[in-house]
């Protein structure tokens, strides 16, 4: 049943000698999920996703699908499936031999095959290519017939290893959507692997962050990025101005934090604990305005506005929206996002003009240093 926990992975770790490839990690997914597990290289990320493809076996721990554990079933007996970086297309076959390729094998009847061919070169939007080789078709088309041999088995669970990885920007955005619309028709749960954070932001319902083979946030894309659980998570997702100071008073639901190299910043109270009075504040750059005159004085006395004064250092037009470098006065740099909504460019700051960063108490979010 859609929402209904699928895939148990119990206390699973893999070393290779003394390296700890996968350390004690636990996680479930759901029936219907498109989920994601996002890292920086040897993280252990594509370790995890060869374990459930069955193509590695864990030192320790369970891997349930419905209820039954397969951490010991050979890849072929296990109703997993696996599309590769490298999409492992057979070069000898044309495109119906290659999606057919397991049907086959799994001894299904020939005018099943036939039909299941046919029902997957329809889903991959494949008509007419049929009898051409891989090396005759696109990195786009390489990437259908991939996905549509991979589904051809009906797998109970669908495993993604950077599939996007050779494609161009347009054609990774559109294969993207394509991904997204199939797996909600198919009802198929999605495991993708990957290091694009924006593919990941984009395609999952829930993203598991990955480092040192451990799990350190399992969450929804905007949760991720709104409400990280570590310094270390908000580094890595997205861009962001990292402040540390300590807590100076608190004062109803908000901390007034003296930060190193820029002074005092008034921030909304986290909802987790921290572990003492050195803190970390975190701000995103689009959280934050900028401008020639800054707010009104009335809301920077009431406390409402952290205001702050800088020197544009340098910026970038990444055509929706302009970066700008910001050298404080008290000596922070830091980066802030600009929207593009107009076509020319008579509002832009300009290097060595002087600015007004401010921002609001819940744009800020306190983590332990």
């Amino acid at each position: 049943m859609p929402g209904s926990t699928l895939l148990h992975i119990d206390g699973v770790e893999k070393r290779f000698g003394g390296f700890v490839a996968v350390d004690g990690l636990s996680l479930e997914v759901k029936a219907g999920e498109f989920f994601a597990l996002l890292g920086p290289s040897g993280c252990g990320k594509t370790t995890l996703l060869r374990m459930l493809a069955g193509f590695e076996t864990p030192d320790c721990g369970r891997i349930l699908l419905d209820g039954t554990d397969i951490a010991g079933v050979l890849p072929h007996r296990r109703p997993v499936n696996m599309m590769f970086q490298s999409y492992a297309l057979f070069p000898h076959l044309n495109v119906s031999d290659n999606i057919a390729f397991g049907l086959k094998r799994a001894g299904m009847a020939r005018d099943e095959i036939a039909t299941r061919v046919a029902e997957m070169v329809a889903l991959g939007r494949l008509e007419g290519l049929e009898r051409r080789k891989p090396n005759q078709l696109s990195g786009g088309q390489q990437q259908r017939v991939a996905l549509a041999r991979a589904l051809a088995l009906r797998p109970r669970l669908l495993l993604l290893d950077e599939p996007l990885g050779a494609l161009d920007k347009k054609l990774r955005d559109s294969t993207q959507r394509e991904l997204m619309d199939l797996q909600r028709r198919l009802g198929t749960s999605f495991i993708i692997v990957t290091h694009d954070q924006d593919e990941a932001m984009t395609m999952a319902d829930r993203i598991g962050v990955m480092n040192h083979g451990r799990l350190v946030q399992v969450a929804t894309p905007r949760q991720l990025y709104e409400q990280p659980a570590s310094r270390w998570v908000a580094e890595f997702v997205g861009d962001v101005n990292i402040f540390e100071g300590r807590i100076e008073r608190r004062e109803d639901q908000r901390l007034v934090i003296a930060c190193h190299n820029t002074g005092a910043i008034v921030a909304a109270a986290p909802r987790q604990s921290l572990a003492g009075e050195a803190v970390c504040v975190a701000i995103r750059p689009e959280k934050m305005k900028l401008s020639r005159q800054g707010p009104a004085e009335a809301a920077i006395k009431a406390g409402a506005i952290n205001r702050l004064e800088g020197t544009v250092s340098n910026l970038g037009y990444l055509g929706d929206i302009s970066s700008y470098g910001i050298a404080l006065d008290a000596g922070a740099t830091l980066r802030v996002s600009v929207t593009n909504t107009a076509r020319v460019d008579v509002d832009d700051f300009r290097p060595g003009e002087r600015v007004v960063v401010w921002f609001e108490p819940d744009d800020c979010v306190v983590l332990d240093p």
